[in-house]
């Protein structure tokens, strides 16, 4: 065996075999083509593309400041290997930033409170609940809807989505059903934290769906299956059913993911439906004293009214692939009022966003805030994070 004594051979061979690493590795592109900056939008990679026997060792590391970024791995069809990472990058205006894929240990892992979370509520019946640091949704699941058919006081029919108004970052969710549930308090009185004072009823809260029939709009019942996907630092999901449903003599048959990611006021649904070429997601016009405006070619509809001693700002957001058009419905039925997007069907699926702002959070101060905030949000639909990988 030759031994190598010379130091500054030793340091070229290390140099070298430290760029040969650097050389196999991959890096992740991500490009910016808007002119302001993204934050809190989620990078999805197929786990697949990597070529990585053991996934609970990917770092993902910014190439120019050397930081490991927040990470998360999803396993989205449930059969216990995982499919995905996420993670949230800061890219400038008009740029592309690169992040290369290393390996690390658990310690390296870079650490983060789990602020995107959901689950099923079987406690208050069997409501599905999820939030993030920023907003929290529920819908209503079989029993409840049970409950109202067979007369049962407290139960709930609707299809609508219900937004737990909190104006705090961290997580609420299972805090308020203690309170509602086990003690005296309840989760309608805003002790500090915020409340759930949002009435959905028959509507379509903020982003059901209907489908209109000549001028009549039809909706399904309560869901009537669920599964949690994930929850952790950057994103929630879970997956919904419903019973197959009537609209004017059409069968729907309708199943979604929804997904709430870290920072964001939307929550993002995608909604595999037959028997549909066009759909109507709605917001609650409520006592029909706020605003409706929106704007067809940024793809959004918005209502903003007076909520109790604040206001509040409801939205639906689709890229130009589905927004097709929007509509305030007006009725002289509680609950039937409702600013309506209307989004193409495009290959038995619908994707679009559906979210709300509260004054009283301290998130927008103003009906033009959210309106900022909408356009923004919009512009960033419809103008994606361009992803590519170099090895």
């Amino acid at each position: 065996m030759r031994i190598i004594k010379n130091p500054i051979a030793l340091v070229l061979i290390v140099l070298l075999y430290a760029c040969a690493q650097e050389k196999n590795s991959t890096v992740i592109s991500v490009k910016n083509t808007l002119d302001f900056q993204r934050s809190f939008e989620t990078v999805e990679i197929d786990l697949a593309l990597l070529h990585i026997e053991n996934s609970s060792n990917i770092g993902i590391k910014d190439v120019n400041t050397g930081e490991l970024q927040v990470t998360q791995l999803v396993d989205n069809d449930g059969d216990g290997t995982m499919d995905v990472i996420l993670f949230q990058p800061k890219v400038t205006s008009k740029s592309v930033a690169k992040f290369e894929v290393v390996t690390i240990t658990e310690a390296e892992q870079p650490k983060a409170a789990d602020l995107c979370y959901s689950r099923f509520v079987p406690e208050r019946t069997d409501d599905y609940t999820w939030e993030n640091d920023k907003v929290a949704f529920r819908v209503y699941g079989p029993t409840a809807q049970q409950m109202v058919e067979d007369s049962v006081p407290g139960g709930t029919l609707s299809s609508g989505v219900d937004a737990w108004l909190k104006r705090v970052e961290y997580p609420i969710i299972n805090k308020w059903y203690k309170k509602e549930t086990e003690t005296d308090g309840s989760y309608h009185i805003d002790s500090g934290e915020g409340l759930d004072d949002f009435h959905v009823g028959a509507s379509r809260g903020v982003g059901g769906i209907a489908v209109k029939a000549d001028t009549t709009y039809y909706t399904a019942k309560n869901f009537t299956n669920w599964r949690t996907i994930t929850t952790g630092p950057l994103r929630t999901s879970f997956y919904l059913e419903y019973e197959n449903w009537d609209a004017g003599g059409n069968t729907i048959t309708e199943s979604k993911v929804i997904s709430l990611d870290l920072g964001q006021n939307f929550s993002k649904f995608n909604v595999s439906l037959e028997g549909v070429k066009n759909i109507s997601a709605g917001l609650t016009l409520h006592e029909k004293d706020g605003e409706v405006s929106g704007n067809k070619e940024e793809g959004w509809v918005s209502y903003w009214q007076p909520h109790a001693d604040s206001e509040l700002g409801t939205a639906i957001i689709a890229s130009k692939d589905y927004f097709n058009d929007f509509e305030t419905y007006n009725s002289n039925i509680k609950d039937l009022s409702n600013a309506y997007a209307h989004l193409n069907v495009k290959d038995n699926n619908v994707i679009y966003y559906a979210g709300f702002g509260w004054e009283k959070s301290g998130q927008f101060t103003s009906e033009k805030a959210w309106e900022d905030y909408i356009a923004a949000f919009s512009k960033c639909v419809n103008n994606p994070l361009e992803i590519s990988l170099n090895k």
